[in-house]
């Protein structure tokens, strides 16, 4: 019996010590820290840097438009919703990915005078149109503009300021003479000076409206770059082109409509057409006028279409990077007589990456497919 005891107390304490085994291998040892969870992986187009904290934003193929709306009377519409516009993509509608309005925006403007020998009879009018527009349109500490005249070569006056008064004196002292180079004081303003103007103070210091008044009459008999190239690099640097025409080859004067005194002339020169061209294909407008007179409502009206614009981001189905060109069109198809005013298109071209986060529509360049001709 004595026997038959210590039998099974010896068994009971084998199973004791088997069932304290068990438990101590599910657990982990005394000195192992608690297992961490991995890090959760960045959202998808945005990589981490974990030593600086900063993140790199890039936008895949995505198109950004900017453009005015206006009504049968040629006045602003600065009150319609995502769910009024439609955008096409070489006639094929697109899904519209960003959508915002641009208002009271801070101006980066660029002055930029033709000085060759073949506006010389003009360069008063050129003068005076300029301190038009610099008074008109620019407002102090908010706005900045530089001044860069173009013959032979372009060339800064006066970078980019707030002060009228500095301005106007560089632009009352230019001289004519040289050559013709439009295209190359178009490219060299856009990735010298409009690529990066000063940026605002404030929470979104990026938000800037980039635009360019060019003064000529049309004529380039000296630039290495193409008219192509020059519109590219505006439209990939949001730069919104307005001409104003020197040319004095008139037929009518008879004009009366306050709506039209700015296209009096109906008989455009090739310069003419090609002033127009770079004003419509950066979604701008072109200026035909006769007297200085004439340009004040229309510098006025140029102000407030750039403070009162729409944005609008979408990515191309069935995108390839093949350097073609593709039309773009943005339609208000609920709203007849509305007239949308856009640049025209863009090239296909390969992505950048674009550093520090940058809305849509805020006129920083975007990671859009690139024109040859941007945004």
């Amino acid at each position: 019996m004595k026997r038959r005891n210590t039998l099974i107390a010896a068994v009971l304490a084998a199973a004791v010590l088997l069932a304290a085994s068990a438990i101590r291998a599910q657990q982990p040892p005394p000195s192992s820290k608690p297992q961490q969870a991995p890090p959760a992986a960045p959202p998808p187009g945005q990589q981490g840097n974990p030593q600086s904290g900063q993140t790199f934003v890039r936008e895949v193929n995505l198109v950004d438009v900017l453009f005015t709306v206006l009504n049968r009377r040629h006045k602003l519409v600065p009150d319609l919703q995502e769910g009024d516009f439609k955008v096409f993509d070489e006639g094929k509608a697109q899904e519209i990915r960003y959508f915002s309005k641009q208002t009271d925006l801070p101006l980066r403007i660029g002055m930029l005078l033709d000085t060759s020998n073949s506006i010389r009879d003009r360069i008063k009018f050129e003068q005076e149109a300029s301190v038009s527009f610099l008074f008109s349109v620019l407002r102090h500490n908010k706005d900045q503009a530089f001044v860069m005249t173009f013959d032979d070569e372009p060339q800064i006056l006066q970078p980019f300021t707030s002060d009228t008064g500095a301005l106007r004196d560089q632009v009352m002292g230019t001289r004519a003479g040289g050559g013709t180079a439009i295209y190359d004081a178009i490219y060299h303003a856009c990735s010298t000076q409009l690529n990066h103007p000063p940026r605002p103070e404030g929470d979104q210091p990026d938000v800037v409206r980039r635009v360019m008044i060019l003064i000529s009459d049309g004529e380039d008999n000296l630039s290495t770059h193409t008219r192509a190239e020059a519109i590219e690099l505006a439209q990939r640097t949001s730069v919104v082109i307005y001409t104003i025409s020197t040319s004095t080859q008139w037929v009518s004067l008879e004009e009366t409509d306050p709506n039209k005194t700015s296209d009096r002339k109906y008989h455009l020169t090739e310069g003419d057409k090609i002033l127009q061209d770079l004003a419509e294909e950066t979604g701008g407008r072109a200026f035909f006028p006769y007297h200085v007179d004439d340009l004040d409502q229309s510098f006025q009206d140029i102000g407030d279409e750039l403070r009162n614009q729409y944005s609008i981001a979408y990515q191309p189905a069935n995108y390839v990077l093949d350097g073609r060109y593709h039309k773009i069109r943005v339609e208000v198809p609920d709203h007849k007589g509305y007239q949308v005013r856009a640049r025209r298109g863009y090239y296909a071209r390969a992505n950048r990456d674009v550093h520090a986060p940058s809305e849509p529509g805020s006129g920083a360049p975007q990671g859009t497919p690139q024109a040859n001709s941007r945004p």
